[in-house]
């Protein structure tokens, strides 16, 4: 009678592994990830509301154990933010983009056990017209220049503190104010 119980155990604890095995396997088999360029447009194009769009990767920046991609999404300007999981691979936990912009500042928040990291990204396409950005960051100036007509991807680093409050004006290549919020 012992024998049976323990070919029953071990029957039981067979399937047991078995399917967690295949759980694990079947978790990581066609899912892309953003481990690489090609595989981030196809997490980006994965994703509803972009499934159609055509994606431009502007640039791949890894912060930490995460992943901050500037891209355009039919020339509209956006990011998708990645961490890293156990395996090393790259998932997604944020996308964003700014339809009919041609300038788009995003703040990027990135933290790790011992630091955090604030910063602004802003992607341009090339219809962007604003050449200069001064940003009042808790009351420190920031000014910051762009190439106008152009699709880019530039970073401001933010000051650190627990509270942020910020105003910025944009300029146009002659200097003339074109925004002010």
């Amino acid at each position: 009678m012992p024998i049976k119980k323990i070919s029953k155990v071990n029957l039981l604890t067979a399937v047991i592994l078995i399917t967690i095995f295949v759980f694990y396997i079947s978790d990581s088999i066609g899912k892309p990830y953003g481990n690489d360029k090609e595989s981030i447009e196809k997490v980006i194009q994965s994703i509803e509301g972009y499934e159609n769009e055509s994606i431009d990767i502007l640039e791949i920046k890894d912060i930490y154990n995460e992943r901050v991609v500037a891209f355009l999404s039919n020339n509209n300007p956006g990011y998708i933010q990645f961490y890293r999981n156990k395996k090393g691979d790259y998932k997604w936990k944020h996308i964003e983009k700014s339809e009919g912009q041609s300038f788009a500042p995003y703040l990027i928040h990135v933290s790790n056990e011992e630091s955090n990291v604030l910063k602004f990204m802003i992607v341009t396409n090339q219809e962007n017209n604003i050449a200069k950005i001064e940003l009042d960051v808790n009351k420190q100036a920031i000014k910051q220049e762009f190439k106008v007509n152009q699709n880019s991807v530039s970073w401001i680093d933010l000051p650190a503190g627990k509270t942020l409050t910020y105003k910025y004006k944009y300029f146009d290549k002659d200097g003339n104010i074109i925004g002010n919020y």
